[in-house]
């Protein structure tokens, strides 16, 4: 008895474009009305060789399969996927038959030594600027932009091909970031999974992936401090929680002191009214660190919430705030409150 052809990775792709043009008609995700969920026609298999051979690269497998089985390019995070030409025009050939010298985690020290002279010498040779610049890019395709300066890059050779970078300036103390991903496709497929899911994109593949039961699983068993801040804020996607994921920030926001701003922002971010009592007993807190983490998490709400009954607690403290910073903001806030 024939059950059918199994619906391959690529067979949900399509499925899922289609998905997320249905869910997002009006292109209101970032760089959706550029793309508009359409892809270009796709490459055949031989302009793929040709192109391959002309440029002495192979790419990786499933990247090679969107091109030849979903599209040459089109919709995708931010502002879209290149088409394969357009990736080669703005991709240094230098940089595209180097050695690969990112890696995932990659320390400061290894960083600032690698990029210390396009960040140190300014008087340094276009020549030598570019060799430079071409060995930190080396091994990676450019494969779309997020606009500005940041963009993304396809790995193709060594350890970590088929990887996905996301690129910005070279400045010291920030290495270049490797999204969660394994392949281009597990990553394609989880930015149209959020957009269906309606999470909040505007970062996307920066946070780390999962539902929210996930994400509380991966917390709770984090022996790793770094790994379970990485978890919270990976919840920074979703526009409202569950009443269990609340409860569970409550909890955080009351015994974890390392935790508890993280946690008292996603409150207030998925339920504000949740996270009133909490940023009370922040503008009301020792030292100006927690009445400074308040007035942010105030700022960023003013918009969508009343934050009347918040103005006297600021003005009681105002006058014995010393910290500059949490002046300047506690100032801009009472400002934009028009007092």
């Amino acid at each position: 008895m024939w059950f059918g052809k199994k619906e391959t990775q690529l067979d949900r792709i399509k499925n899922k474009l289609n998905q997320a043009k249905r869910k997002d008609k009006a292109f209101s995700e970032f760089g959706a009305s550029s793309h508009q969920y359409r892809v270009n026609r796709k490459l055949t298999a031989k302009k793929l060789t040709d192109w391959q051979a002309h440029n002495q690269v192979t790419l990786p497998e499933h990247f090679a399969q969107f091109l030849t089985e979903v599209g040459n390019g089109g919709a995708g995070p931010y502002y879209g996927i290149y088409s394969i030409e357009k990736a080669a025009s703005n991709t240094d050939r230098q940089a595209l038959l180097a050695k690969s010298v990112l890696h995932p985690g990659m320390a400061k020290e290894e960083w600032n030594h690698l990029t210390e002279p396009l960040t140190n010498d300014e008087d340094i040779p276009d020549t030598e600027y570019d060799e430079v610049c071409n060995k930190v890019l080396g091994g990676m395709l450019c494969i779309g932009t997020q606009g500005c300066e940041y963009d993304m890059y396809l790995i193709l050779e060594g350890k970590h091909r088929g990887r996905i970078v996301y690129t910005s300036g070279f400045y010291p103390d920030h290495p270049f970031f490797f999204v969660y991903e394994d392949s281009f496709l597990d990553w394609y497929e989880r930015w149209l999974d959020e957009i269906i899911l309606d999470y909040d994109n505007g970062w996307f593949g920066n946070r780390m992936p999962g539902d929210e039961n996930s994400l509380i699983q991966i917390y709770q068993s984090a022996q790793d401090e770094d790994i379970q801040e990485k978890a919270l804020d990976g919840m920074f996607k979703f526009k409202k929680v569950s009443q269990p994921t609340l409860s569970f920030l409550k909890n955080i926001a009351e015994q974890s002191p390392k935790h508890r701003t993280i946690a008292i922002q996603l409150i207030c971010k998925t339920s504000f009214d949740a996270g009133g009592k909490y940023l009370l007993e922040l503008l009301q807190s020792e030292g100006h660190e927690g009445f400074l983490q308040a007035v942010k998490i105030l700022r960023a709400s003013s918009k969508t919430v009343d934050l009347t009954e918040f103005i006297p607690v600021i003005l009681q403290r105002i006058d014995r705030i010393d910290d500059p910073e949490t002046l300047r903001y506690a100032g801009d806030f009472l400002k934009d409150a028009n007092h």
